[in-house]
């Protein structure tokens, strides 16, 4: 599996030099570190089957992808995140209490959750899964580094109804595999692109849900006109013409992720097209969570 610091620094927000590592160093430590916590998963071998029979194993099923279209609340769905840190910001939310924020974002209107799970750069955990399904209606992303298919099992014995696909930190095999292993299984699978080259990756595999992350590879800087872009390709491709008033516009559901401060973000992302924004840090930084969502999703 081919790896990159800018890989790691777009989908998960950390900044290397804060680490003391240098770029080599500091992403063994992250490789590593994913990789020992998937060895000390059982071992076994697994098929859509398995991770079918697991979710069936639930008192209720949660579909992901139906939340989303139409919007629970507003005139776009939100993925609503629950995060308490990361490694560039450090601590985002000092009184963070997952299950509070949870119930709050349900109250305000999202549709879904995202769900930090990575303990050692997001003080994430597994249990907040858990605990937060239980104590809500929504359904709910894992959002983690997923490298191993033992981790999608993992994701829905803790309470996930969808699971991250990052395509930069995985290969054509993994992805397809993984991806193949969610779908047959009935869970949901955002699989997130950053440029051209893996919208075209995803769009490979037949991925109905995709996810835009704003953020720039090479200069960490974030900027909207990625979504606008990649909307505009994902349209190309199907050959559907332009459409800026139609948020129905991408032959796949398009999340756009990153960047979304303000009312005024949400509607440049709705006008060329995306479904559904991913929201986590602009609404965890102190203030009423409850009005920030409303604002975001029109209400």
């Amino acid at each position: 599996m081919q790896l990159s610091a800018f890989s790691f620094r777009v989908s998960f927000g950390f900044r290397i030099s804060e680490f003391g590592f240098n770029n080599v160093n500091l992403l063994d430590k992250i490789v590593a570190e994913k990789k020992a916590e998937v060895a000390r998963l059982s071992e076994r071998a697994l098929a859509a089957g398995d991770l079918r029979d697991a979710l069936l194993e639930r008192d209720e099923q949660r579909d992901f992808v139906a939340a989303l279209q139409p919007p629970r609340h507003g005139d776009i769905a939100l993925i609503a995140e629950v995060k308490k840190a990361s490694p560039s910001a450090g601590v985002i939310c000092q009184d963070f209490d997952p299950v509070r924020i949870a119930k709050e974002y349900e109250a305000a209107g999202a549709s879904c959750l995202s769900v930090l799970t990575d303990e050692r750069f997001f003080q994430g955990a597994l249990d907040h899964l858990r605990q937060i399904r239980a104590a809500v209606k929504l359904p709910l992303l894992r959002k983690d580094f997923m490298i191993d298919e033992r981790q999608i099992l993992e994701a829905i014995e803790w309470g996930a109804d969808a699971i991250l696909l990052v395509v930069a930190i995985l290969s054509d095999e993994q992805l397809k595999k993984f991806h193949s292993l969610a779908m047959e299984a009935g869970l949901a699978a955002l699989v997130e692109v950053h440029d051209e080259t893996e919208l075209a990756r995803a769009m490979k595999i037949g991925a109905s849900l995709i996810g835009v992350n704003n953020r720039n590879l090479k200069n960490f800087k974030v900027d909207l006109a990625t979504t606008e872009r990649l909307a505009a390709k994902l349209n190309s491709s199907a050959g559907v013409p332009p459409a800026p008033n139609r948020r129905d516009a991408c032959p796949a559901l398009l999340v756009a992720e990153s960047g979304i401060h303000t009312r005024g973000d949400v509607e440049r992302l709705k006008k060329c097209g995306a479904n559904a924004i991913l929201v986590g840090e602009s609404l965890m930084r102190g203030g009423d969570i409850q009005t920030k969502v409303r604002g975001l999703i029109g209400l």
